[in-house]
């Protein structure tokens, strides 16, 4: 029997998602909470590659995750921001992986632009994103 869980805390965050089959090969049904979303395999894989792959959801939350911590820790510092706008990009290069048993981005880079800030406040805003 398992222990159970310790009693919550502001600082404890728990998440969880979950991603089934589907009749369609290479097609997968994921549910956060109580959204549902359509993830593809990618189309090198034999699978359909119409819905975001996997590959691409994960980027997409390295994404999200710093618009919307850049916003908070700018509403922390008081630091006047307009918009946010991260783009990620990675590569997996199959051909030069690290390791056999797992696969992993070769590359990956990250775009960010603050806008109705002044570059100084920007670049701090960064730097704590970073931190974080």
């Amino acid at each position: 029997m398992t222990p159970p869980d310790p009693a919550p805390s502001a600082s404890i965050r728990r998440y969880e998602v979950r991603a089934q089959t589907t009749r369609t090969f290479g097609r997968v049904l994921a549910t956060a909470r109580d959204q549902h979303f359509v993830v593809d395999g990618p189309v090198q894989n034999g699978c359909p590659g119409e819905a975001p792959t996997p590959a691409e959801l994960f980027l997409s939350g390295v994404a999200s995750c710093g618009a919307e911590l850049l916003q908070v820790i700018a509403k922390e510092q008081g630091v006047p921001l307009g918009s946010v706008d991260i783009t990620v990009a990675g590569i997996v290069d199959r051909g030069r992986q690290p390791r056999t048993d797992a696969t992993v981005f070769t590359s990956v880079r990250i775009d960010i632009v603050l806008t109705q800030t002044d570059g100084a406040r920007a670049a701090a805003l960064v730097e704590a994103f970073k931190a974080r």
